[in-house]
């Protein structure tokens, strides 16, 4: 078993390094007070995100099966590129539903987290099971003012993101590559492997492997 993938060791530890170091003149101390997102660019004006928290309220954050077209039907509305056969089940949060594209043939299942704040693309007969999180969005814990960072998230065709997955910022999970459950994905995901654990490690998938436990 070896290690994650092809991204960047650098990139992971500034997404994911919690531990602070003892301070120096002031470094590393976090002052949320200081926090600022001003610069942050949301991608649509206050009103419409208004009308998206009202259309995610009403057809996407109950129980009730309604059908996947028109959630798929009100996600263009709001901007998004979906593809077509494509599942959503009850309960998937979108936060900016202008910045997610979405292939073909591809199931969204309950209570699955898309965070994109910036762009999530997700490929052709991809399967997002249950509870899944794509997250794009994380904190500098290097910045007393706790500064914003966001990166995008790439899911290639034929991929499984299993229940409860954890996808960090700026990770592409190559082709047919296969997240247990419950891992925390940092790194990029080479093509046809899977990973699992936290934090994920791979293992070139096999034929065999029909799967994931």
């Amino acid at each position: 078993m070896q290690a994650v993938g092809v991204g960047s060791q650098a990139a992971s530890e500034f997404f994911f390094q919690w531990r602070i170091e003892a301070p120096r003149d002031g470094v590393g101390i976090v002052n949320l007070a200081a926090y600022d997102n001003s610069d942050f660019n949301r991608g649509a004006p206050a009103w419409v995100e208004a009308l998206w928290w009202v259309a995610r309220s009403l057809f996407f954050a109950g129980w009730f099966p309604l059908p996947s077209a028109l959630r798929c039907a009100l996600l263009r509305l709001f901007g998004a590129r979906i593809g077509h056969h494509v599942v959503i089940r009850s309960r998937v949060n979108v936060t900016f539903p202008w910045r997610l594209e979405i292939g073909n043939h591809v199931w969204v299942g309950e209570e699955v987290l898309l965070l994109s704040l910036a762009p999530v693309k997700i490929g052709n007969h991809v399967c997002l099971s249950q509870r899944a999180f794509l997250c794009t969005g994380s904190h500098d814990i290097r910045s007393e003012a706790f500064r914003l960072v966001t990166r995008p998230i790439v899911i290639e065709d034929q991929c499984w993101i299993a229940s409860g997955a954890f996808i960090g910022p700026g990770v592409t999970v190559g082709r047919h590559s296969v997240c247990a459950a419950g891992s925390v994905v940092l790194r990029d995901i080479p093509p046809q492997t899977i990973a699992s654990g936290n934090p994920a490690q791979t293992r070139l998938r096999g034929a065999d492997q029909p799967g994931v436990r």
